[in-house]
């Protein structure tokens, strides 16, 4: 066939194909990528201070009978640096009193807030005990400004001097006086204070308490008039001055039968008596509530902090003769030991105890208020003056308090107690 009448020849087609695209990369979020440099951080805190592992280690629980000064364990930051030693603190409130009475069964320590009832607990116990004293506080009288003028007025308190030219915060309270007040039914209006005030309190002169039978509060109060009126001995300890009325012949139960008056006409509660002070409505509570000093030392630097300035309507009357509470955690098995050591020995407790207003014992001294006075004026709060009248209200022996507690509050049958 001739070469032009050949059919043209036709290339196979060619099939194109492509390279296999290269897989794409999933990008991260922004959030996510935004968030990255907060967790490496945190990452690198946790390392540093030894706390990555922590959700890992075991954590002790230590159960504990507590009174008033359980607010130290329930404290945030004490329930961190606790953690730090894999230690957790499980709080069962109850009054000081009611500690030291009933059973202290499947407790690991007990926290009483003075030493009356302290020395109670150590008696039952059976074996050779580890307790610890870190702070101590003094026992005061909250009130508000108007009413610690009305008194300065009568002649029964004297404001603490301070330099600047601002209020104190401050007063000084002569017991005797001041009893003389409620013993003679005086009320406010009647010493003054409607003219110190735009409004009027015909109420009588009468200090708000926790209940005897259960509070160390209550019971630190009630030495104080026991002493005062004892002519500033512990009733029980020497022979009545001459010229006392005789009484029952019983010279413990002659002070409790003066006592009982005083404190039962002002009311006693079962209830912290902090709460209700430093409540919107304190004042129209109480005029005059029984607390610890740290209760408002604390109050003073959280207001602070808050506001930028004091609670000058708030005021403490400091009593003379004067208390001073000592807290005493007292171990009662192993668990309770290793919590005992610590708050003798771990200077960040220390410093956080400090913070919250309590005395800090060091080197074995009854009480250090300079760092603690250190602290108030770095926080700008006014510092106490110590009052020049050091006289200390001794309190009866053990025996002689019971006797006086249980006459005066009609105390029930031991085993039931309250909060403070």
């Amino acid at each position: 066939m001739p070469e032009h009448a050949r059919p043209p020849s036709v290339e196979e087609p060619r099939l194109a194909t492509r390279r296999p695209a290269a897989p794409r990369r999933r990008r991260l979020p922004r959030h996510v990528l935004a968030a990255l440099p907060l967790a490496l951080a945190g990452l690198l805190a946790l390392l540093v201070s030894g706390n990555a592992l922590r959700p890992f280690e075991r954590i002790t629980t230590i159960d504990g009978k507590m009174a008033s000064k359980s607010d130290f364990f329930k404290d945030p930051q004490v329930r961190r640096l606790l953690l730090k030693h894999g230690i957790r603190v499980e709080i069962h409130r109850l009054g000081s009193r009611g500690i030291a009475t009933q059973s202290l069964a499947g407790m690991d320590v007990a926290f009483p807030s003075g030493q009356p009832a302290a020395r109670l607990i150590m008696q039952r116990q059976q074996r050779t005990v580890k307790s610890a004293r870190p702070f101590v506080t003094p026992l005061v009288l909250g009130t508000f400004r108007e009413y610690a003028q009305t008194l300065a007025a009568a002649g029964v308190a004297r404001p603490q001097q301070v330099t600047g030219g601002e209020d104190t915060l401050y007063y000084d309270l002569d017991m005797r006086k001041f009893l003389r007040l409620i013993e003679e039914r005086k009320t406010w209006n009647g010493i003054g204070y409607e003219k110190r005030s735009e409004r009027s309190n015909s109420g009588r002169v009468l200090v708000r308490t926790s209940s005897v039978c259960e509070s160390n509060a209550a019971g630190t109060y009630l030495s104080i008039l026991a002493f005062v009126k004892n002519g500033n001995q512990p009733p029980g300890s020497e022979p009545r001055p001459k010229g006392d009325a005789a009484g029952s012949g019983d010279p413990v139960l002659d002070v409790a039968a003066e006592v009982k008056p005083l404190i039962n006409l002002q009311g006693m509660a079962a209830d912290e008596q902090a709460d209700s002070y430093f409540s919107d409505e304190g004042e129209s509570i109480a005029p005059v509530s029984l607390i610890y000093e740290h209760q408002f030392l604390a109050h003073q630097v959280a207001h602070r902090e808050r506001h930028q300035r004091q609670d000058t309507r708030r005021v403490l009357l400091y009593p003379s003769p004067q208390a001073l509470t000592e807290p005493q955690l007292i171990s009662l098995g192993a668990d309770g030991d290793r919590l005992t050591d610590l708050m003798e020995t771990d200077e960040e407790l220390r410093q956080r105890a400090i913070e919250l207003g309590f005395r800090v014992r060091f080197s074995g001294e009854n009480g250090t208020s300079e760092q603690l006075n250190a602290y108030l004026r770095d926080h700008h709060v006014q510092v106490p003056v110590p009052n020049p009248d050091q006289t200390k209200a001794d309190a009866p022996d053990l025996d002689a308090l019971e006797r006086i507690i249980n006459h005066v509050g009609s105390c029930p049958p031991a085993g039931k107690g309250g909060v403070s």
